[in-house]
């Protein structure tokens, strides 16, 4: 493989960093967090930036210049990506409308309803959030229960939806509902897009034990929605939600935070048994394993790069990268904490080492096992699709969902 930059990928690398420079604040360790959710004014400053990135052209890089998007290649939004994770900017808010949730409506929207939603969402002036996962359907969404009925041209939507990430903060939502109870499950949900300030629509926030609160529950009593709001058939709604999950799987990738560099810097701070942790056989055995890992993810990641560039889509192995990378995280949090003794229990960042990185990563390690597909679907993706190994036994594929058991 050849990882040089083409001569235009090269000039574009040169165009992005020019424009970062210019705009944003570079970070100066790779442990710098991204400007933090949770502050009162991060809303503001994350629309004022995105609207920046979007008059620049480097919002919506391979979206359709009739979008407001570049028309550029999904390898030149690789190399945005690449340099704006070397400098502070507001991330979070934006990723998974403009990753998941408009991708999917404008496969499936008429050129009108398009226009009215696309643009806003790229400026950063509308916020969009992804109702699929319920209390009784997560792994497994289509075994939501979320019902839509039909009323003349309206829907009538009565159920809950639950880790809705950023529904607080949200305008709009991509929701995927029942609307035939009496066929086989995947064939009886429908897809619709909502007004989050609807009538009959209410989100409740979930504290989450990191101390912060990006999800949410989202309850829905007798919401109207109207027909022309319906993206794709009646019955099709896992086909539209396929789209949006090959996006998710796409958007989540590896999980940020310490990896293999960061806690050997640690193993050089701290000791065990009096001398640096970092000359122990088992440390050094268990950084090694860590490092192999790493590597393993960055050549996989190449593979992708490499067929981005060839003009290709990525395919199921895309799962590789969040299955390896998540249990590392959470293995590399446990094992720093280990190291740091007594001060591990320490997390404020003006006085834990390495910024209290690891006791952050302790917490939300977790989740990154389970968001976008959980460890154990996204192994059964590696294996049917990627290894070609027979798939699981499913005894519900042609039962009607009103006859499975609850």
């Amino acid at each position: 493989m050849d990882f040089s930059d083409t001569q235009d990928e090269a000039a574009f690398r040169a165009e992005v960093v020019a424009f970062l420079e210019a705009n944003a604040k570079r970070r100066t360790s790779r442990l710098d967090d991204t400007e933090s959710m949770m502050d009162a004014d991060f809303l503001p400053r994350a629309r004022a930036w995105q609207a920046k990135k979007a008059a620049a052209g480097f919002a919506g890089i391979t979206w359709p210049k009739a979008w407001g998007g570049r028309g550029g290649s999904p390898m030149q939004q690789v190399i945005y990506g690449q340099e704006e994770a070397n400098f502070t900017v507001p991330r979070g808010a934006f990723e998974i409308g403009l990753g998941m949730c408009i991708p999917t409506l404008a496969s499936y929207a008429d050129a009108e309803t398009s226009k009215r939603y696309v643009g806003p969402a790229l400026r950063g002036e509308e916020i969009w959030c992804q109702l699929f996962s319920e209390p009784g359907a997560g792994s497994d969404v289509a075994g939501l229960r979320t019902r839509a009925e039909r009323d003349g041209d309206d829907w009538i939507v009565n159920g809950q939806k639950i880790w809705t990430s950023g529904a607080h903060y949200s305008d709009f939502g991509l929701l995927l509902t029942r609307t035939d109870p009496t066929v086989p499950k995947h064939a009886g949900l429908s897809m619709f897009f909502l007004d989050m300030r609807s009538p009959g629509v209410k989100v409740r926030r979930i504290r989450q034990i990191s101390g912060t609160s990006a999800f949410n529950e989202v309850f829905f009593t007798d919401v109207r929605i109207p027909d022309a709001q319906r993206l794709g058939a009646v019955g099709a709604g896992w086909k539209v939600a396929l789209t949006t999950l090959m996006h998710e799987r796409l958007a989540v990738g590896t999980m940020a935070g310490p990896d293999f560099a960061d806690v050997l810097e640690l193993a050089r701070t701290v000791e065990v048994n009096g001398t640096p942790a970092v000359r122990n056989a088992a440390v050094r055995e268990r950084i090694a394993d860590w490092y192999v890992q790493s590597k393993g993810l960055e050549y996989t990641k190449f593979r992708t790069i490499t067929a981005l560039s060839r003009g290709q889509m990525p395919g199921p192995e895309s799962s590789i990268y969040k299955v390896v990378s998540a249990t590392k995280l959470q293995e590399i949090a446990h094992f720093a904490l280990d190291l740091m003794d007594s001060a591990g229990m320490v997390s404020d960042p003006a006085v834990a080492p390495m910024r209290a990185a690891f006791q952050q990563a302790l917490l939300y390690s977790p989740a990154g096992r389970i968001a976008g597909g959980t460890d154990e679907i996204l192994r059964n993706i590696i294996a049917e699709r990627v290894l070609g190994m027979p798939g699981d036994i499913r005894v519900d594929r042609d039962k009607p969902f009103n006859q499975l058991s609850a």
